[in-house]
């Protein structure tokens, strides 16, 4: 074997929205990165990408958001439970409350820039094409023949996933039955005229909307039947005619942004680790893009990862901690998939579906089923299993007035944090992990609450004793 390079801690094998949010989550811990991406340049089509409430919270935690929505549109967080339109509940318990349309390449070279800016190596044009792994870590070959020594291998590499296909982890689901254009340009068409049109024959016809997206411009999804050669990138043409077969007008849209075509393909990998390789975002899961869950769930998934993973490498996590990121992630991913095929089911054109659509147009005017489908959706109503305890374990917690400032702006150093309202507990063992704010003014149902790096609420109470056993469950052995 040729000799290997310098080794790193961990080599992340792509540089999507997933691993440029792990590789940085890693260097927040000072674990040596280095991201290996096939593509030379990022992807310059613009496609816009909608950043749900969750993930803003997180970006907020990291103090990224201001640069994102910098560069992004906000609108009302309603209309994503399969594109019917009902505005989304009142007092949705965030501070950021609203979907972020901004472009993906912009995206990815912000969170990329993050990385770098942490420490990370990025090397663009070097695909992942073979590993090897053993009791110490993983030597993983490049596509140039360069060889790479690290103690963990995550694949960020997407649906075709080369580290998950040499991990020998099965990706089973469904194929693509159907396939649809989606893109976005300008329409000369009055706005009026173009919502009448597009309520008229989305009852009839799906999916199939256009939505403004401000300055005269269009999201457009038609279906695909029919149009085209699959294996080729779609063209204006091609919505022109499915607008004309479905609509007797294509709306004159003209100065395409993007253009795209997908399925609705659904799988899930059946392991998220083999040993010290590991999978995220969607190596791990696809399905189709109902809801605008995708890139949502994969950057989660590298948020929850990325501190047990650091703790592994830095040595202070205990053995099970990096399991629980399968045991956490995983439903999360099979859940979205079933909601992504109960929407699915919901825009087809059959009159059973669109009979159970009606149906549940009608019940989303309820409170509790709008709330409902709205968590679904942007991640706000998840709570991980973490055991017994009051209703906030295992929640997000929110973004709250502290002292000196917000909470969130307490987490961008990726630590876990005590709050605590009581003046007498501490975590001082764990000081190197976990940062303590006491303040006993916070806005709190409980005496304190211990959350970990993600954002969630590891424990509550107000005894020290149990509070030192979770410190020791989530952040290991206390300092000597």
């Amino acid at each position: 074997m040729d000799s290997t390079t310098e080794p790193f801690d961990v080599i992340v094998a792509g540089c999507g929205p997933t691993g440029a949010t792990l590789a940085a989550e890693l260097r927040l811990h000072d674990v040596r990165v280095l991201v290996l991406e096939q593509d030379t340049e990022p992807a310059s089509f613009v496609r816009i990408v909608g950043l749900h409430i969750r993930s803003l919270e997180l970006m907020a935690m990291r103090g990224l958001l201001d640069r994102l929505r910098a560069h992004g549109r906000q609108r009302p967080a309603g209309g994503f439970f399969a594109a019917i339109p009902k505005p989304a509940p009142r007092d949705l318990g965030s501070a950021h409350a609203y979907l972020l349309g901004i472009p993906q390449p912009v995206v990815v070279r912000l969170l990329e820039d993050h990385a770098i800016h942490l420490g990370a190596e990025v090397r663009r044009g070097a695909a992942v094409v073979d590993f090897e792994q053993d009791d110490e870590g993983v030597t993983v070959e490049a596509a140039d023949g360069e060889r790479l020594r690290a103690r963990y291998l995550v694949g960020c590499d997407g649906a075709r996933s080369t580290v998950r296909k040499l991990s020998g982890v099965g990706f089973p689901g469904e194929p693509s039955r159907t396939e649809t254009l989606m893109g976005e340009m300008a329409a000369a068409a009055p706005p009026a005229e173009i919502a009448a049109k597009v309520a008229e024959v989305g009852e009839i016809h799906r999916p199939f909307w256009l939505r403004p997206f401000g300055e005269g411009v269009y999201s457009v999804v038609v279906p695909a039947a029919g149009v085209g050669d699959r294996a080729a990138p779609p063209t204006l043409d091609d919505f022109r005619q499915q607008l004309r077969a479905l609509a007797g007008t294509d709306f004159g849209v003209h100065s395409p942004r993007w253009l795209s075509r997908f399925g609705d393909a659904t799988r899930l990998a059946e392991r998220y680790r083999v040993g010290r390789a590991l999978l995220a975002g969607d190596a791990a899961h696809i399905h189709p893009p109902l809801g605008g869950q995708g890139l949502n769930l994969g950057v989660q998934d590298a948020f929850n990862l990325g501190w047990k993973l650091a703790g592994r490498v830095r040595g202070w996590a205990p053995d099970p901690l990096l399991d629980t990121y399968q045991a956490e992630r995983r439903p999360v991913a099979e859940a979205v998939l079933d909601n992504t095929r109960a929407q699915l089911e919901l825009s087809s054109p059959g009159p059973g579906p669109r009979a159970v659509r009606r149906l549940l147009t009608e019940l989303m005017d309820l409170d509790e089923v709008n709330r409902h489908l709205i968590g679904k959706i942007t991640a706000i109503d998840l709570r991980y299993d973490f055991g017994e305890g009051p209703d906030l374990l295992g929640r997000r917690m929110r973004d709250i007035d502290v002292r000196h400032g917000r909470l969130y702006d307490r987490l961008h150093r990726g630590r876990g944090l005590l709050l605590d309202r009581t003046g007498h507990l501490n975590a001082d063992g764990w000081a190197d992990r976990v940062d303590h704010l006491a303040d006993p003014t916070a806005d709190l149902d409980v005496p304190a609450i211990l959350l970990r790096p993600d954002g969630y609420v590891a424990w509550a109470g107000d005894d020290q004793r149990d509070l030192a056993d979770h410190l020791a469950r989530w952040f290991g052995s206390p300092l000597r």
